[in-house]
């Protein structure tokens, strides 16, 4: 029943969001084309070096268009859902609006996560939905039903991953009271290396975001494994399909680390 009522708590909040954007259809509507061009103009980037160079480390174009696509899918869905961690330091603790958010007897974190929904970078969802659909076309897959439950739940498990990063960086606000802009090398900067092969990486990068974050369960294991590719590192192949799982568990230990900053959090006394 609890958890209901938070579903429904926070189904409240996105339907008042929209609702909200959609008084401004014009708006709207310029956000979204940005976000779509914007991120066009860095896919034209990509096929670029791949113009000049052929392959990369042995990857197609079309291959890692794949790799981009469910990245940027991803990164979308964590930047439309998870923007209240985003803007939670200086939006919320800088200016001491944490504290009645404490007083409503609902989770912080569900609060917070409502406080802002932003259909506008489903324009970047869109974007890298016709990378992928121009990939799956290049390359000619298969897709079996086990291939569209994986890459589904890569896109799904990598928004997880974001959204736990948004999270951390939200963590970190309870001690330094504004957001750490470094968080960003792992966030934004992530989504950027993401785009491209894992195995490009020196060995310390890639083990750094493999095990310390699941970057390369975001969509280079689901990848390979759709690819039918093997992995340099040696990474079995039943690994590659579980893959996506690791995204969903990081959010979940990150969302255990925002309770233990909740319980640690003082009052910025303004």
């Amino acid at each position: 029943m609890k958890i209901k009522g938070s579903l429904r708590l926070l189904l409240h909040y996105v339907a008042v969001s929209v609702r909200g954007q959609m008084q401004y259809k014009t708006s709207f509507a310029i956000g979204l084309v940005a976000q779509f061009l914007l991120m066009g103009v860095e896919w034209i980037a990509i096929w670029s070096l791949f113009a000049r160079f052929g392959n990369l480390a042995g990857w197609t174009l079309p291959e890692v268009a794949l790799l981009y696509g469910m990245a940027n899918m991803a990164f979308a869905i964590s930047e439309t859902a998870a923007r209240g961690f985003d803007i939670f330091g200086y939006r919320v603790v800088k200016q001491g609006d944490f504290d009645w958010l404490l007083l409503r007897p609902r989770s912080t974190a569900l609060q917070v996560a409502g406080l802002e929904f932003r259909l506008r970078y489903l324009g970047r969802f869109a974007q890298g939905a016709v990378v992928l659909a121009w990939a799956t076309a290049k390359l000619g897959i298969g897709w079996t039903l086990a291939k569209a439950g994986l890459a589904a739940a890569a896109i799904l498990g990598g928004a997880c991953m974001f959204s736990g990063l948004f999270v951390l960086q939200a963590v970190l606000s309870f001690w330094t009271t504004e957001s750490l802009e470094i968080l960003n090398t792992v966030t934004y900067g992530g989504v950027e290396t993401a785009q491209y092969p894992l195995a490009i990486y020196r060995d310390w990068f890639r083990k750094f975001f493999t095990y310390v974050i699941p970057l390369a369960c975001l969509n280079y294991f689901p990848a390979l494994a759709i690819l039918g590719r093997t992995d340099p590192s040696g990474v079995p192949a039943v690994i590659q399909w579980m893959s996506p799982v690791f995204g969903m568990l990081f959010l979940l230990v990150t969302l255990r680390i925002w309770d233990f900053g909740v319980r640690h959090y003082r009052s910025t006394g303004s």
